[in-house]
């Protein structure tokens, strides 16, 4: 019990300290802020820096879950329509597509030393880091990998 007390007062003290000192300040500053469009941005595109505004929040019982940072959200594609005035949403947001379905990627097999090249045509769109299936362009096989950030899919072993 002595621990829990001694350590509540350490804690309230080293906030009271990084207050004084200024310390927090930009946490304090980010959390008072969201970020809204200033046009209709549509579903599919891209965010840029000219489209939306980081404004202060005056609404105390606005509910969690929107962007509050320009990076946050520039580069992002949208999932929804973002309507102007109207906070972001994060789940409304995704990466954009590393590969697109229907386009040339070139598929990557490594085991130990040797490495296998090959060209293929993903099935679906995908972002970086997700699996997709693509069919190579040679032998007509489906075969899956993850999308690797250069765009080219790293094929796994069965």
């Amino acid at each position: 019990m002595r621990f829990r007390r001694n350590f509540g007062l350490a804690l309230r003290a080293a906030a009271f300290a990084a207050a004084v000192l200024g310390f927090g300040t930009s946490i304090a500053l980010a959390q008072n802020t969201a970020v809204i469009p200033k046009q209709v941005i549509y579903p599919g595109e891209t965010i840029s820096s000219e489209q939306v505004d980081v404004v202060a929040v005056t609404n105390p019982n606005l509910a969690g879950g929107y962007a509050r940072t320009k990076e946050e959200v520039v580069g992002m594609v949208t999932k929804r329509t973002l309507l102007p005035g109207r906070t972001i949403p994060v789940h409304g947001l995704r990466e954009a597509f590393a590969v697109k379905r229907g386009t040339s990627v070139r598929l990557t097999f490594a085991i130990g030393n040797m490495l296998i090249s090959a060209s293929g045509t993903p099935l679906t769109d995908a972002s970086v880091g997700e699996v997709v299936k693509v069919r190579n362009i040679d032998s007509g096989a489906i075969v899956s990998g993850t999308v690797m950030a250069d765009g080219t899919v790293q094929v796994m072993a069965k």
